[in-house]
Order: C-alpha cells, then structure tokens, then sequence
C-alpha cells in the first residue's frame, strides 16, 4: 500500500510524533494506522523502560483549584533538564495530569498512572508518560500529589514551577490566603505549631543547646533558663504560626490569622526534586572520557 502523505499527516496528529518516525512506522505496518499506532505505543514503552534508571529532578510543581473551591492539588511531575520543563508537550502533560487528580478521588501514584489521562479515553497516565519520553527523549517521573478535599478555604502559591505551596484556612479570605500560601514557600515550616513538633527532634535540640551552653562557661544556676530560650526560639523558626510574616518581620504568623479570626488547617509544600540524589558531573571530566572514547 501505498504510503501518502494523508496517512503520514493523520498519524503524526494521533501521535505527535516526527514525520519521519511516523513514515517508517506506516511502511512496517503497509500503510495500517492502527497497527502503527500499537507498534509506536510499544517502542515508546521500551524506550521509557531503557530511560527509567536515569535521574529526573527537573520538572514542574502545580496547584489546580476546582470551580466550586472544594477541592485542591499539588502536583510534582519530574524530567531530566530543565529545557524540558519549559517544553509546551511536557507542560500540556503536567497540566492534564494534575486536572485529572482534582476530577477523581485517586488515592496514589500508582493508581492515577493506572486511570485514563483524560475522561473518555483509553490511553492512560503511564502510557502518556511513556509516549512523552519516546518523543522528547529523557525520563520523566509523576512523583507525588496531595489532595485536599472539602475545604473551607484556600490558599496557593507557584514560584517559577518549582516551588509550591497549598494551604486550607478556615474564616480567611483570598489576599490572607495567598499571603500565608507564599509564606510556606518562601519559609518552609514543619509543621503548624508547636505542639506537632516531633518530641524527639526537640530533645535532640535541647541537648545540643545544653551542651553549647555549658562548655561556653556559662554558670550552672542559668543553663537551664538559657536552654528554654533557645528551645523556644527553635520552635518559632520552624512551625508556622511561630515565624515571622515575610512580608512584615515585625509580625508572627498567629497574629496575622489572629486579625481575621482564621485559622490554618492544614498545608503542603513541594520544593521541586527535594529529596532526589542528583547526579554530579565533572564537565572536564566527561569531556576527556568523550575525547578517550573517540581514539578507541
């Protein structure tokens, strides 16, 4: 059969892939869409499969907000450079995935990479991420994603796609919710307040500073109210309603909730790649072992 360039034009629009790869996979198939299809949807699965154990720390953090306000996600979706994330594909990619976790109740990871990229159809999340990495060549990874449900309000935070941050305020309104959502992301608290502070990690603390205090000299009689001090000023850097108001040092959070009567329910931060053992690469050194490689 003939291959024209109808069917060439008809595949690269079901795929997105290059004309070329479209025209070879047509001829294979004898001019069988369908079939050349499956066959693209395969190899793309094996070149995903090949790029798997490659390190993907770049990528993108989003937030999406029902039309009703109820419900709220975060979402970190990784790749291997940062080129890639500003990619028109890949942020298309991002963008359906996280509207996709607002429309259902998906528990996990694994269980939205199971479930149709969109309403309807029958590619699913995985199969889209394994043609997405076909066609653009690196690895990518939907990493994580918190949803809040039932929420009485919110607040959200992007900085440049690599920083988010999500909270539920109750009695607050937008510009308290928004300033609070990017306190979180410029300040990164553990926890709420004080009294959800792990008690090991305060032990752990006041021993460090007991310890400080008393080779420093200082007399027996005082340690104990030093050490309380410095406890204390511990858990103000690191819980939320104990840090100062970025936009106003001269204010904690608690006061600025305190002038709404709000109060903070729940909140989550994705700092993009955190967590990710990033691979280092000596730029000389690559060079030489390129240079070795071509002598051979």
């Amino acid at each position: 059969m003939a291959i024209t360039a109808a069917l060439v034009k008809e595949l690269r629009e079901r795929t997105g892939s290059g004309m070329m790869e479209c025209k070879k996979a047509l001829v294979e198939t004898d001019g069988d869409v369908e079939a050349a299809i499956e066959n693209m949807r395969k190899s793309g699965q094996a070149k995903a499969a090949k790029k798997a154990g490659r390190v993907a720390a770049e990528g993108l953090v989003v937030s999406e907000v029902s039309e009703d306000g109820s419900t709220a996600v975060i979402l970190e979706v990784n790749c291997e450079t940062d080129f890639v994330a500003k990619d028109d594909n890949f942020k298309s990619f991002v963008d359906a995935v996280a509207k996709r976790v607002l429309e259902t109740d998906v528990a996990d990871v694994e269980a939205l990479l199971a479930m149709p990229l969109h309403a309807g159809e029958d590619t699913t999340v995985n199969e889209a991420r394994e043609a997405l990495i076909s066609k653009i060549g690196e690895n990518m990874n939907v990493r994580r994603f918190v949803r809040f449900e039932n929420i009485v309000g919110v607040g959200r935070y992007l900085h440049g796609g690599r920083i988010g941050a999500l909270v539920e305020i109750e009695a607050g309104n937008d510009d308290l919710n928004k300033d609070v959502a990017m306190h979180i992301a410029a300040s990164n608290p553990v926890c709420i307040s004080a009294d959800q502070v792990d008690s090991a990690m305060v032990d752990k603390e006041r021993d460090i500073f007991r310890t400080r205090a008393i080779e420093s000299g200082k007399p027996e009689n005082i340690v104990d109210k030093i050490v309380d001090g410095q406890v204390r000023k511990f858990l103000s850097e690191i819980t939320l309603l104990g840090q100062s108001f970025v936009k106003d040092p001269d204010m904690t959070i608690e006061k600025l909730l305190a002038q709404s009567n709000a109060q903070v329910k729940r909140f989550v931060r994705y700092e993009l790649g955190e967590g990710i053992e990033k691979k280092q690469e000596n730029f000389a050194d690559e060079v030489a072992a390129q240079a070795a490689s071509a002598k051979a």
